[in-house]
């Protein structure tokens, strides 16, 4: 295992990829950890993001015995010390390189899916927007577990269809029934969005927060700082009592984000 793994997560990931590992060994080709493992550092309600890549596309039953072990190795943020949620991505590989805009993401594993798992329900493989938004992350900052590191394996993913995959993700969030449960992730997800629109980067959720904070209008600062606060772990999350006040910051975000994407697009003839 990589040195350079988070000692506190050594064990988990270890089981995660022996999993990952007998289940897809026939056509595994990596697996990338990234996210705030090596960028911005492990928060308590922080993920381990794996990004799995494989040569074909996976069969059903695959599929639900992956999903129902990986279940074993994952938990809810903050209900087990010794284990974190699991977020893994799936991809084929030729579904990737050459790149293309949207990208197809093969299988996701997350908590926010075990009710549907546990269940039985399995997602296809979907077009994903955000996806691109994942590969250009592990491209910058990434730990190789197994195969080539990300920026040989993958193709560099063009700011155009980056500024893009940016402004479509925003576009699922329009009434509350779209983030209802998931008020936080969010809240922080447009926050780093806005972000990233205006600055070409893409920064831990903490910080990108901050940024944020320090531009919104004075009605919405509340929201934004419960949110960073509540993801550090220094307050509860109590944004699902908070309806309106989470509306309007959503409306707020999502009309900065759509105006400085069309003032993007504007400027750059290869967008359009």
């Amino acid at each position: 295992m990589n040195a350079s793994v988070p000692t506190e997560i050594t064990h988990q990931v270890s089981s995660a990829c022996s999993v990952i590992g007998r289940h897809l060994a026939s056509s595994l080709q990596a697996i990338h950890l990234f996210g705030s493992a090596v960028d911005g550092g492990l928060k308590p309600h922080s993920d381990i993001d794996l990004l799995v890549t494989v040569s074909a596309p996976l069969t059903e039953a695959v599929r639900h015995a992956l999903l129902k072990e990986l279940l074993s190795v994952s938990t809810w943020p903050m209900t087990r010390e010794s284990l974190r949620p699991l977020e893994v991505t799936v991809v084929v590989r030729d579904a990737v390189v050459p790149w293309r805009y949207p990208p197809s993401r093969e299988l996701q594993f997350g908590e926010w899916l075990r009710g549907e798992m546990e269940a039985g329900h399995v997602q296809p493989a979907i077009v994903d927007p955000d996806l691109t938004i994942l590969l250009a992350k592990a491209r910058r900052h990434s730990i190789c577990l197994l195969g080539e590191p990300a920026t040989d394996l993958f193709d560099p993913v063009p700011r155009t269809d980056l500024a893009r995959a940016f402004y479509d993700t925003a576009l699922q969030w329009n009434e509350p029934a779209d983030w209802r449960g998931d008020e936080r992730t969010v809240v922080l997800a447009l926050a780093r969005i806005w972000f990233s629109l205006s600055t070409g980067g893409i920064a831990p959720k903490d910080v990108a927060a901050q940024w944020v904070i320090e531009r919104l209008p004075d009605e919405h600062q509340s929201i934004m700082r419960s949110a960073r606060a509540s993801y550090l772990g220094e307050t509860q999350d109590d944004l699902a009592r908070r309806g309106p006040e989470v509306a309007a910051f959503v409306h707020c975000a999502r009309t900065a984000i759509e105006r400085m994407y069309l003032e993007w697009q504007s400027g750059n003839p290869a967008a359009r």
